[in-house]
């Protein structure tokens, strides 16, 4: 049987997981079928050699890439079992251990393209492990080598991973939650770093879509506990938004089967605490709130899962959410909370249309659908529309994001036509009738832009849309206006969006239906045109430029261009064929009665009719061709013309008309073939460098017409328009099936005028160029140019009927036992071998003539710029350019989004839409076709010899242009960057002294653009690493270079620079230990024998790169590039050679800094590279402490773990006791469980003190030789105490991890020749040298980690003195190092082996000896340390605030600050979360007990203020001390308001009586420290979150003071509300009973005596009525309006006060309900603003009041006040408009 027949058998049984459809509408799409299979079994077979052969690169490599392009070209055109097989074998590959980074990531993007549509495949049919992947993502995150310079990531490698991670969580075996849960519980230390890594890993890998009998082994094992530690957090720690995203990802995933409603209120009010929106005067924001808020994707998420369901309860929260923040959205408020609320607009309309779309319309498939109950009905879609209108259409007007709002319409007016269409109509024909502000015309257009589809769409959901259409076309008219150049872009796209969706039909025949409305659309088609025409009378070059500029176009112009074309074309398509004729025979009267420019106005007319004909080429051909093509003739009949330099305008005018014109179907174009190749012939050949250029565009775009394959019909209905009433086809979706889409292929009669052409114009033109090049018949270089335009030309216009380049390719590249042939794509062109290989012979003669202009005439660079161009286009150009066919798809993409209908998708593509796709689906088969692992021919070869030649050529232009081909083509042609670099390599030799600098700077550019562009291959393959990177150091002694001239030495640091920054850790052997057979595809060819086996698994081990040749002979700038060069070389699974270790260990000593920073971070990863393993044991925790742990979850301290406390009663004093104990270096074990296997370092085990010299290696031995050395001591540590950048040092972690892995290999060995200069920089005050013994003994102490027990007891003897001498010499530039020092030596470490170091900090922080500062400092130091030890120092934590608590009264501010800082770490460990147990360490309670006693004598009086002035004066009086302890105690408060987990809410109610008395009420700066403080203090705490419990507690303190003497503190009550309100809205609405409380309190202080207390209280009703806080209901007005009634005294003498405080409260009111709507009328506003204008005349402070309201009601509702007006009846708007305009200053 044959080839063929077995390949149609096969295809009759295959059933493909998904097809790309628009390669069906393809005219040559049965032959694509043939070749995917083809393709994909060729594919199958040599991935499958290639893993069998274990040959990673270049075999797996090289196929997988391959099948990456398969899965573009054809979908996932395989069977499910191939899709299966495939994703295990990559699955396989990605998680190989010791994969090289890059090759990782490679395979990861093919799995992830693979996994991405995942209804193809259930959990049965396919399970992966995760296991293997979490190693691998482990080993890439938390790497523990990657700081040390030992392994190097790609940047994307973090962000493809997650994506790989993403897409595979889903086929996780149901067993794998448990396993998960159980590795990461132990991590869930609140107070450590790793509590971030527990939690992002379960964010990324807990599986949430399971079917739901396997919930409870999915997320019911961890739903309840994650969800209360959430609930019981409050201040937003980092880890937080994971947790967030976690349920986010929880609740979409299984709409229906978690019930949220208990938890609503409280997501809703986190939600609004994460937005950051400002409220109140003065509110400060700990900087925690902003760094750690949601990511809004994730909040939209949730909330539309949270939707729907019985009673809808998470609605009503989102409209109150809407309520409160609308405000926000007006454009004229701002902020930096501006961007996210604009996300979450734009993202919630359409995160809802995607849930109706899984709901209603999406195809079955295995993932659990939303059950019945749970789905969105359309009254829940209604209210959810109507929660949202109000804000969007205030932010359509958005000053920058304007577009958010748009989108968020558009998805609205797809789920409710009829609420969101109006609106934003009325707002639409408001904007076409106003002149004076353009910006809301551009912004009400491309919102209706968006609702196109949904006005004119056929569903009868909004079907009065449709008699807006004509209306709005004929309105948007004005808009083409030169003068404003956005206007006219959005009215173009708008009237090119409504003609796609809309025919434009003549309807007469249709009279009965309707009767106006032919003439409705001829009289529209007639003035668009005419508003085109004025806009291009109004551009020509004279106006447009001064004489002398240039006549190439600009961008605007070009944009204008384009939107012009567009906007005919899709006009004149959409016609029928008698409106069609009408409007073609205005466009050929306005083009042929005119002569235009050639340049701005010429190119937007030809470009019109280009448009107008491809819409009915035989209609348009008959009336322009022939007119052309006479008046041309008639031109150039004259003889004289041939020689003449500029020509008439109606030549060039009607040539360029026709080169346009003749852009169309090229059947049509038979007819005039004759006449289109007499005015070629003589146009081609004419002078005049004007004319043959259009001649060439002329020639290019007919051939162009004759040999490509595109569509002919774009109409919007499929069949033309032939149905009684179009109406009916307005916005009908096309059916893929039905489409019938006529293209264009080329017949052999249009072949054979293409080449008649092509024999007649291109054969004769490279004779001409032989002849010149032969010295025959030497040719000016003006006809030079113009023979050459002609090829180019020509070879644009046939590139597609040309075949590509062929012949013998080049061997031996590389070396591989799998076939790495080329693979031919068919682009729906047969070539006819019969005829001239044009290809080849352009080729031929432009070689010949490069080299004849290199030797004899090298300036003539415009004709090398042509030669460039016809290169490139010889090797890649099949019919369509890559840049092109971008721009096209990025059109496409921009077009699809604002026509598509996201809720139904499968129906709904209009056929335009169907019939671009295929169109660009052809084209981007015909871009790979040219790209498609090219191989490298002999032909190629020598194209890029002439391109290497050009690129180091004399000219810099000629360079460039030659080096991004150049580029382009290595990327292009598979390992061709092998035979080049060699040749790269010559010019950059030293030997090679006959080097131009030109040759020289032009090799440098080729190997930059190497590590910049596509083929990054070259840096990736270590044999060439191996020879380009020592080339580069050493063409420092080529004689050509020269540091003297800038632009080498900026080449030189450029490339350097790349290299640096774009190196990741290359493979050096590429063999894979074992993948199963069974896991392939069925191959095609013959399983590998065992030989070749044998053969694939050798080596390809190179010895690392030795740069050392003469490294000491060369100029500096080389010394440094090849010292950052080797650095990159440090490896994991090889040492470094000695010579290099000798290299960087002599360089610590270097004289050149930069240097010696390279050397010392090298070091560091040398000596991790030497380090010998330690050996670990596994230990029972309950063996140790003889508890068992308990069922069931039990956090914190607890009996189980208390071994693991410090304890001073039972520390490691002596060798027995230090043996004995069980030291447990990660501080978070324990905390809230153990792990399942717990491994510890082995302390039985005698450690070897130190290594004996014998058994060092080679590189052991160096280093240790040299730090033996007391000269090199004495060098380095000279060298490290320098000051670096005078006051911006800091502690250096590289020199840190340098003096930790001495320690750590080579034991005390070096102590004894460091000690006296520890000693003496110690006692030396200057910054370098304390922050030098800074680094050094943090190194010593974390290296000592292993030491044995003499030798730790003897180093902590030489170290106490000296870290005591040194902290008294602390100063104000080293007391951060110190703390760092500290910190860094106590992290990760037991604390029970430090007790040394605690016990010297512990001694008495607070002295009092020296300063102020030193004890801050020390207190400092002492917190880095503790804090480091989190919840294992209890007693230390006690003892420290037993020493603090009676110093509490400290009176210098730097001291009290430091102390409310360690207060905070103190208190820090008293969490209240789920499952945790009461702590040992301090509890807040029982502290704050205690200060309230002690602050007894400022509680009793009524305001207090700060009498003590003389800071010094030691009074001892308590309310003087009072005062102190307060100040401190305010310090306290404000550090922890953002720090801690859990806030102690009824302890901060305590002093919350305090501080309102202190707390002054206007911001001013001169206020002394205790007043700021207790004002931050108020602000911090308002923004706290609060639970149910709290608030009537909160409350019960806010109405005592309320009721306090002080105004200040009444005040400060309501200031304290406002925010307390916002930030707890849900919470508090969820609780009736306290909103009455609330609406109770603001109204008793609205009667307040003091006048600003009572403005504070307007100012706060009014907010609470803004976000719905309590309704306006009836009651509330009453209430208000009798009180405004309260009748004042007559005589006025005697005013009551009481009375007036009444009516002034009631006037009050009634102005905050104005307040509370500032952008809308609502029913009740009119007859409140009458009320109100009625106190006019009251007296003060009445009268203010009524007059600032009605000012602030004018400038609020100025900008819809046409729109308001409606509201009010006309005697109001008399009384209204006599108050708002102010009374005329004459009258």
């Amino acid at each position: 049987m044959t080839a063929e027949m077995t390949v149609g058998r096969d295809m009759a049984e295959f059933i493909p997981q998904k097809k790309i459809v628009y390669n069906g509408l393809l005219p040559y799409s049965d032959r694509l079928d043939r070749e995917a299979t083809e393709l994909l079994a060729e594919i199958k077979a040599n991935l499958c050699r290639a893993v069998l052969l274990r040959e990673l690169w270049p075999g797996v490599a090289f196929w997988s890439r391959k099948l990456f392009s398969f899965l573009k070209l054809y979908g996932r055109r395989f069977s499910k079992d191939d899709h299966i097989l495939f994703i295990k074998l990559l699955y396989e590959l990605v998680t190989l251990p010791n994969l090289e980074p890059h090759m990782m990531q490679s395979y990861a993007r093919l799995l992830i393209q693979l996994l991405k549509k995942k209804e193809l495949l259930s959990r049965d049919d396919l399970q992966l492990p995760w296991r293997p992947l979490y190693d691998l993502y482990e080993r890439v995150f938390y790497s523990k080598t990657e700081h040390l310079g030992l392994i190097w990531f790609p940047n994307s490698v973090d962000h493809i991973l997650k994506a790989l991670i993403k897409s595979c969580r889903l086929y996780f075996p149901a067993s794998s939650t448990k396993e998960m849960l159980d590795e990461w519980r132990p991590l869930l230390c609140v107070f450590d770093v790793v509590m971030q890594k527990a939690i992002s890993n379960m964010e990324l890998f807990l599986p949430t879509i399971m079917p739901p009998e396997e919930h409870s082994q999915g997320f019911q094992l961890w739903f309840d506990e994650l969800m209360n530690l959430w609930m019981s957090l409050q201040n937003q720690p980092s880890w937080e938004g994971h947790l967030v995203n976690l349920f986010a990802r929880l609740a979409n995933d299984n709409i229906g089967y978690v019930d949220w409603t208990p938890y609503i209120p409280t997501i809703f009010t986190r939600i609004l605490r994460s937005l950051n929106l400002p409220v109140g005067v003065s509110q400060m924001v700990s900087p925690r709130y902003l760094t750690n808020s949601y990511d809004i994707g994730y909040i939209v998420l949730w909330v539309t899962a949270l939707l729907g369901g019985p009673g809808n309860p998470a609605q009503k929260e989102l409209t109150c959410l809407f309520n409160s923040i609308a405000s926000f959205y007006h454009p004229s408020n701002h902020g930096r909370w501006q961007s996210r609320l604009m996300r979450l607009l734009q993202r919630l309309p359409a995160s809802v249309v995607r849930r109706v779309h899984r709901e209603r319309h999406a195809s079955p498939c295995w993932i659990t659908l939303v059950p019945e109950h749970q789905q969105l009905t359309d009254a829940d879609l209604q209210e959810f529309t109507r929660s949202l209108t109000g804000a969007a259409l205030l932010a359509m007007f958005s000053k920058t994001d304007s577009t958010d709002a748009a989108y968020a319409l558009q998805n609205l007016a797809l789920l409710t036509p009829e609420l969101v269409i109006p609106p934003v109509l009325e707002k639409t024909y408001a904007a076409m009738e106003t002149l004076t502000e353009p910006h809301t015309l551009t912004a009400t257009l491309s919102c209706m832009i968006g609702m196109a589809r949904s006005l004119v769409s056929p569903n009868n959901r909004y079907p009065e849309g449709r008699a807006h259409v004509l209306p709005l076309l004929m309105g948007s008219l004005p808009g083409v206006d030169p003068n404003d150049f956005s206007k006219c872009m959005i009215t173009f796209q708008f009237i090119t969006t409504f003609t796609t969706l809309v025919p434009l039909v003549d309807c007469s025949s249709a009279p009965s239906q309707r009767n106006d409305l032919t003439e409705c659309v001829l009289v529209y088609l007639c003035v668009s045109l005419c508003r085109c025409f004025a806009l291009i009378d109004s551009s020509t070059l004279e106006q447009t430029r001064d004489e002398m500029e240039t006549d190439t176009q600009t961008h605007l112009e070009s944009l204008v261009e384009l939107g012009l074309s567009s906007t005919v074309s899709t006009i004149l398509t959409q016609c029928s064929l008698e409106i069609y004729k009408v409007a073609l025979q205005k466009v050929f009267n306005f083009a042929t009665s005119n002569i235009f420019e050639t340049c701005v106005s010429g190119r937007l007319v030809a470009d019109m009719c280009r448009a107008a004909a491809k819409c009915h080429p035989s209609e348009s051909l008959r009336l322009f061709v022939p007119h052309c093509c006479s008046v041309i003739s008639h031109i150039t009949d004259n003889e004289e013309l041939q020689s003449e330099d500029e020509l008439d305008k109606e030549l060039l005018w009607n040539l360029q008309l026709l080169s346009e014109v003749t852009r169309v179907d090229g059947k049509q174009m038979l007819k005039y073939q004759g006449d289109l190749e007499r005015i070629l012939r003589v146009c081609v050949r004419l002078r005049c460098k004007r004319v043959y250029t259009l001649a060439c565009s002329l020639l290019e775009h007919t051939l162009r017409s004759f040999s490509l394959i595109y569509p002919t019909e774009y109409r919007s209905t499929s069949g033309g328009f032939v149905t009684d009433l179009p109406i009916r086809d307005w916005g009908r979706p096309g059916d893929v099936a039905a489409l019938g889409v006529c293209w264009h292929v080329p017949g052999p009669e249009e072949e054979s005028f293409v080449f008649h052409l092509l024999s007649h114009l291109l054969h004769p033109e490279l004779q001409r160029i032989k002849g010149h090049v032969s010295g025959e018949q030497p040719m000016s270089r003006e006809e030079l140019l113009q023979s050459l335009a002609i090829v180019q030309h020509c070879l644009l216009g046939a590139g597609n009927l040309l075949p590509p380049l062929d012949g013998p390719h080049v061997s031996d590249l590389v070396s591989s036992m799998v076939n790495l042939g080329e693979v031919k794509l068919y682009i729906g062109v047969d070539y006819d071998a019969s005829r001239e290989n044009y290809r080849e012979s352009i080729c031929q003669t432009m070689r010949l003539l490069l080299h004849h202009i290199l030797e004899h005439s090298e300036d003539d660079t415009k004709s090398l710029f042509v030669i460039i161009k016809i290169i490139s286009d010889l090797m890649f150009f099949r019919g369509t350019h890559k840049k092109e066919f971008d721009s096209r798809w990025k059109s496409f993409t921009l077009v699809k989004k604002s026509m598509e209908n996201r809720v139904s998708w499968k129906s709904t593509q209009t056929c335009w839409l169907f019939v671009s796709m295929s169109h660009l689906q052809g084209d981007l088969n015909t871009l790979l076709f040219s790209t498609f692992g090219s191989e490298y021919k002999v032909v190629h070869r020598d194209l890029l010899c002439d391109l290497l030649l050009l690129s180091t050529s004399t000219y810099s232009q000629v360079r460039s242009r030659a080096q991004n081909v150049l580029i382009a083509a290595l990327g292009t042609y598979s390992f061709s960057y092998r035979d080049l670099i060699p040749r790269i390599l010559q010019l950059l030799s030293p030997q090679h002294t006959s080097v131009t600098q030109q040759q020289f700077k032009g090799a440098l550019y080729c190997l930059l653009g190497m590590y910049s562009g596509i083929p990054m291959a070259s840096a990736r393959d270590w044999e060439w690493v191996g020879q380009v990177w020592p080339a580069l150091v050493r063409c420092g002694l080529s004689p050509t270079m020269s540091l003297e001239k800038p632009s080498i030495g900026r080449l030189l640091d450029d490339i350097t620079d790349r290299i640096v920054r774009q190196h990741d850790t290359i493979g050096i052997n590429f063999t894979v230990s074992k993948i199963a057979q069974s896991k392939n595809p069925t191959p095609c060819l013959e399983v590998p024998s065992k030989e070749e086996i044998k053969e694939g698994t050798a080596f390809l081990l190179l010895p690392t790169v030795s740069f050392f040749i003469c490294l000491w002979f060369r100029p500096w700038k080389f010394e440094h590039m090849a010292t950052d060069w080797l650095s990159l070389l440090l490896r994991e699974d090889h040492p470094l050679p000695p010579d290099a270790v000798l290299y960087f260990t002599q360089s610590l000593v270097h004289d050149s800094i930069s240097i010696r920073k390279v050397a010392i971070s090298a070091m560091a990863g040398i000596l991790k590279q030497l380090k010998r393993p330690s050996k670990k044991v596994a230990v029972k925790p309950s063996d140790i402490s003889g508890i068992e742990e308990p069922d069931g979850l039990c956090v914190g301290d607890r009996e189980g773990n208390r071994w693991l406390q410090y304890d001073s009663n039972n520390l490691p004093l002596t060798q027995e006791k230090w043996d004995s104990q069980c030291f447990v270096e990660k501080t978070h074990w324990g905390y809230y469980s153990w792990p399942r296997e717990m491994m510890i370092y082995a302390s039985s085990e005698k450690p070897k003190d130190d290594l004996p010299y014998e058994e060092m290696s080679e590189g052991e031995k160096i280093i240790f030789e040299y730090f033996s050395d007391p000269e090199f001591i004495d060098q380095l540590i000279e060298f490290l105490s320098l000051e670096d950048r005078k006051g911006k040092d800091s502690f250096n972690p590289r020199r840190f991890l340098l003096f930790k892995g001495l320690f750590r290999n080579y034991g005390d060995a070096f102590l004894p020749l460091l000690r006296p200069h520890l000693e003496q920089l110690a006692s030396d005050p200057h910054e370098s040298s304390q922050r030098c013994v800074c680094e050094i003994t943090a190194g010593l102490i974390r290296g000592s980690k292993h030491w044995s027990f003499s030798k730790v007891e003897k180093l902590w003897q030489l170290l106490c003195p000296l870290i005591k001498t040194a902290l008294t010499n602390i100063t104000v530039e080293t007391y951060t190092d110190w703390g760092t020092c500290i910190a860094t030596a106590c992290e990760g470490r037991d604390p029970r082996k430090l007790h040394w170091l605690f016990e010297l900090l512990m001694e008495s922080p607070l002295s009092g000896e020296g300063s102020s500062f030193r004890d801050a400092s020390l207190l400092y130091v002492l917190q880095g340390g503790l804090a480091q030890q989190q919840w294992r120092v209890s007693e230390l934590l006690h003892r420290l605030l037993a020493y603090l608590e009676p110093k509490l009264t400290q009176v210098y501010k730097n001291v009290r600050e430091r102390i409310g800082s360690v207060l905070t770490y103190i208190f820090m460990i008293d969490v209240a979360l789920p499952h945790t147990r009461p702590t040992t360490s301090p509890h807040v309670a029982e502290f704050v007990t205690r200060v309230l006693e002690r602050l007894k004598p400022l509680t009793s009086e009524p305001e207090i203020h700060n009498h003590v002035h003389e800071e010094n004066t030691q009074e001892t009086d308590e309310r003087t001390q009072a005062v102190k302890l307060l100040k401190t105690v305010l310090k306290w408060l404000m550090t922890s308001a953002g720090r801690t987990f859990t806030t102690p809410v009824q302890q901060q109610l305590q002093l919350l009586p305090l501080l309102f008395k202190i707390a002054p009420v206007e911001i001013d700066e001169s206020y002394d420290e205790m007043k700021q403080d207790a004002r931050t203090c108020l602000s911090l705490m308002s923004q706290g979150l609060l639970y149910p419990e709290h608030i009537p507690l909160v409350l019960a303190a806010l109405e005592e003071m309320a009721g306090s003497r002080s105004w200040h503190a009444r005040f400060s009550v309501l200031t304290y509300l406002q925010i307390m309100v916002f930030y707890n809205l849900f919470t508090l609405l969820s609780v009736p009973a306290e909103v009455l409380r609330i609406r109770k309190l603001v109204m008793q202080l609205l009667l307040d005596e003091q006048l600003e207390v009572r403005d504070m209280a307007c100012t706060t009703l009014s907010g609470l009525l803004q976000c719905q806080f309590f309704p306006l209901d009836s009651s509330l007005q009453t209430q208000l309006q009798t009180l405004s009634q309260t009748c004042l005294p007559k005589a006025r003498g005697e005013l009551a006060s009481t009375d007036l405080v009444r009516r002034h409260a009631g006037v009050l009111g009634l102005s905050a309900c104005i307040l509370s709507s500032p952008y809308d009328v609502p029913d009740w506003m009119p007859q409140i603003l009458m009320d109100l204008s009625s106190h006019l005349n009251d007296p003060q402070p009445i009268e203010m009041t009524v007059k600032k309201t009605l000012s602030e009601f004018r400038r609020t509702h100025h900008d819809n006040w046409q729109e308001h007006r409606q509201c009010f009846t006309d005697d109001q708007l008399l009384v209204l408009t006599d108050l708002l305009v102010s009374p005329c200053y004459y009258a």
